[in-house]
């Protein structure tokens, strides 16, 4: 396996761990790609949603990469997002070296990180966003998404925390930042899980953008589990949240990537 660091142009940096291409394993030359986007309210990048949740991608074997993107100073605004589509972008230019499919590539984000995995898909042509990369087509959006507990919404369950630090009183941008007012047709498919009783990030985030995906015909699973506080990551007693029953997410998670990328270990 190598490790691959690298730097993008706004600050934020990539982390890559990569499968090895040998002999004695002929038919995985090239593979499916996954970015990781861990949560912190936009304060922080968790690292109890890095490197557990790398591994379990890596395992299913994946190429996994895990983007440290800006969260300073507030607001952000749209930096975060012009990090995160960089990232596919970057990955996307670049699969030949990295050995990654570039038509597979799947972006997987926690609570504000969710948000920010969100908004690459459904907010891909922004005209900031764009604009700084230098693009005008879906080069930089993801052809799969996951989203664990998602941040979604700035209405009236908000985490005001987070759409504080992106957005900070500016309403406009405020509202622009609510994903589940502006999901179209022909976005990508979408993997989302979240337990009805957190506190800190309501489920009715999960339930307000299942309404939109399914209103504008959007492929998407949905998983709600009953019990299981905020942040739970892979919900193991690695990242003091061990929960055999909601830790079901990442096989079933894996699981349907596989199905959306026609892509097995098996």
């Amino acid at each position: 396996m190598q490790i691959y660091h690298d730097t993008l142009p706004g600050g934020a940096t990539l982390t890559g761990y990569l499968r090895d291409a040998t002999e004695s394993i002929p038919d995985y030359p090239v593979r499916p790609a996954v970015l990781i986007l861990p949560g912190g309210g936009y304060e922080e990048c968790s690292p109890r949603e890095a490197d557990p949740v790398a591994v379990q991608f890596l395992q299913a074997g994946y190429q996994v990469f895990i983007l440290d993107y800006t969260v300073k100073p507030a607001p952000l605004r749209w930096q975060p997002a012009i990090d995160a589509a960089g990232a596919v972008l970057h990955l996307r230019r670049n699969a030949e070296m990295l050995q990654v499919d570039p038509d597979r590539i799947a972006v997987c984000g926690f609570s504000a990180g969710g948000h920010l995995a969100g908004t690459t898909a459904i907010l891909w042509n922004a005209p900031a966003v764009q604009q700084a990369l230098g693009i005008t087509g879906t080069e930089a959006r993801p052809n799969a998404v996951v989203l664990a507990y998602p941040v979604v919404t700035a209405g009236a369950f908000a985490h005001q925390g987070s759409f504080d630090n992106l957005a900070g009183s500016d309403l406009e941008l405020r509202a622009m930042f609510s994903l589940e007012n502006h999901v179209q047709e022909g976005l990508p498919p979408f993997f989302l899980w979240h337990t009805v009783d957190d506190t800190t990030v309501p489920v009715q985030n999960s339930l307000l953008l299942a309404q939109a995906l399914t209103e504008h015909h959007v492929p998407y699973e949905l998983h709600l589990f009953a019990h299981g506080k905020h942040g739970s990551s892979t919900c193991t007693a690695e990242v003091n949240a061990s929960n055999p029953h909601t830790a079901s997410w990442v096989a079933l998670c894996t699981e349907w990537l596989a199905e959306v990328f026609h892509y097995s270990l098996q």
